[in-house]
């Protein structure tokens, strides 16, 4: 169970992540929920990546160990 939970936090941060680099491309100066960061468009367009780099990890991690306990096919 702790798994799919685990899966599903991976999943919703790379959604809105991913999200939020798009929208920061798309508009330099909407730096969303990590504007309070600091280092300007740069900063938060790194933290945007780095955050989806770490839910997309986390995903593929839980989704491993699930499967490895026979709870995925």
């Amino acid at each position: 169970m702790k798994y799919d939970i685990l899966q599903g936090i991976g999943a919703v941060v790379t959604v809105l992540f991913a999200q939020g680099a798009i929208r920061l491309l798309v508009d330099h100066d909407d730096t969303g929920l990590l504007g309070g960061l600091g280092g300007g468009f740069g900063g938060a367009l790194t933290a945007h990546l780095a955050l989806v780099a770490v839910g997309v990890l986390l995903t593929g991690w839980s989704h491993s160990k699930a499967k490895a306990l026979g709870r995925r096919g």
